[in-house]
């Protein structure tokens, strides 16, 4: 059992300019802040329910930008505020996961 019904942890990591890419350079924390008051709108920032943090690196910059939602374990890229609220309405409300959206859950092979 969790804590929260739902964790939403996004990339917000910010490496130098020139170092290799990274999920804030693609909108993350604006994501993020989009999907905080978006949340909060739907009234599920109960103690409880859904919880919407930043991380760290989450070493998946190069397929995203990228959040991951727990206890369920999904990831999931995005490009624009529409996909953030697919995520929410489909995946965080009505419990399905966003396929097209979605990341693999196993690492690429090394190659």
């Amino acid at each position: 059992m969790s804590y929260y019904e739902h964790h939403l942890f996004f990339c917000n990591n910010q490496r130098p300019p020139g170092a290799r890419t990274c999920c804030n350079d693609k909108g993350a924390t604006q994501a993020r802040d989009h999907a905080k008051a978006r949340i909060a709108q739907l009234r599920l920032n109960a103690p409880g329910k859904v919880r919407v943090n930043q991380a760290g690196c989450m070493e998946r910059c190069e397929e995203g930008p990228c959040l991951a939602i727990y206890p369920q374990g999904v990831w999931y890229t995005f490009r624009d505020k529409a996909d953030i609220d697919e995520i929410i309405d489909r995946h965080v409300v009505g419990g399905q996961i966003v396929e097209r959206l979605r990341l693999p859950d196993a690492p690429p092979p090394k190659p």
